[in-house]
């Protein structure tokens, strides 16, 4: 195991996917690439085009210049939710996951300091199985997920993804979830709580379904990551334990479920970080920066140090847990 550091909650987008665009469109005609004066935005069936896609997704100079800054060796870089495509039907969300996994894959191919993170087409189960085989063959480290696999609604738990989370469990594979940015709620249209409040809501009901449905029991070879902490969760673990006590044997229970989750470190604040270490342990959690967006952490390594965590503890965070979760790259950059 290597002595480095690894940011698991990254962001890219390749600008081989607007270079490759036009030649490839034909396979995904519900796709639109728009270029205007807002920049380049995408553009799903039955939803408005997407923010525009800032150019620091896509620049390597001032990446590694903000890795450096911050001691990071590493990242593990998965995509942009807003381009992931689930309103798409099943055969051209296929098409689309691949073409979005081989220009993630050909722009990292040569980049020793990332390890790409697959999309899949979670629109259809046994499709998004098929995707995810294929790439972890190919090498990548894993996949990123959203929580409304239908792009603007959906459940995780639905019984028609089953497939691909049977073969996630059987690949041993990590599963990162990361929330969707319209959460369907207007009250979160003021004051920009759609990043504020709004994507640990969304992860939170997410995977709270996955708690009570018993999902992440039934596929317990799988390693399933919840962004920004797991949102809301730690904190209100002791009110989904109640609902299941008074269930009366309808859900499965929430606790054991939760000790199967893995954790991202984005919470910004050393006692919120300590506090999810209480309620799981820190063997649980990994160094997440939510790069580049300002939402993300500037300083990520700042709240782990800052913890009451041993030094193990905390290297386990900044790196080890990393690697016996994700499929690093084996010829990954180390510090000389």
């Amino acid at each position: 195991m290597k002595n480095i550091v690894i940011d698991i909650h990254a962001h890219f987008t390749p600008e081989l996917i607007f270079e490759r665009f036009d030649a490839n469109a034909a396979r995904f005609r519900g796709v639109k690439l728009l270029r205007d004066d807002k920049g380049i935005r995408m553009q799903f069936p039955g939803g408005e085009p997407t923010r525009p896609i800032s150019p620091k997704l896509w620049n390597f100079d001032e990446r590694r210049a903000w890795m450096d800054k911050n001691g990071i060796d590493h990242q593990m870089l998965g995509g942009w939710l807003d381009t992931f495509g689930y309103e798409l039907p099943p055969q051209e969300g296929l098409e689309w996951s691949r073409f979005l996994n081989d220009c993630l894959w050909d722009a990292l191919r040569d980049e020793q300091r990332f390890t790409p993170l697959a999309t899949v087409p979670l629109q259809d189960g046994k499709l998004a199985a098929q995707v995810l085989g294929e790439t972890l063959e190919r090498g990548f480290g894993g996949a990123m997920i959203g929580t409304l696999p239908s792009g603007m609604g959906g459940n995780l738990d639905d019984p028609s993804l089953d497939p691909f989370w049977g073969e996630a469990s059987r690949l041993q594979a990590a599963i990162y979830l990361h929330p969707m940015f319209l959460c369907g709620e207007p009250r979160l249209a003021d004051y920009d709580l759609v990043n504020a409040i709004g994507r640990l809501a969304d992860t939170s009901i997410a995977v709270s379904r996955l708690l009570f449905s018993g999902h992440l029991l039934k596929f317990p070879g799988m390693k399933f990551i919840a962004s920004h902490g797991g949102g809301a969760l730690p904190y209100a673990l002791g009110r989904l334990a109640r609902n299941h006590a008074i269930s009366q044997g309808k859900y499965a229970d929430p606790r054991k479920g939760f000790e199967a989750l893995y954790f991202d470190s984005c919470v910004f604040d050393s006692d919120s970080l300590e506090y999810l270490a209480k309620k799981s342990s820190a063997e649980r959690i990994m160094l997440g920066s939510d790069t580049p967006f300002p939402i993300g952490d500037p300083a990520p390594t700042r709240a782990v140090e800052g913890t009451y965590f041993t030094e193990a503890q905390k290297k386990g965070i900044l790196g080890s847990t990393a690697q016996s979760v994700f499929r690093v790259r084996p010829d990954c950059w180390c510090p000389q």
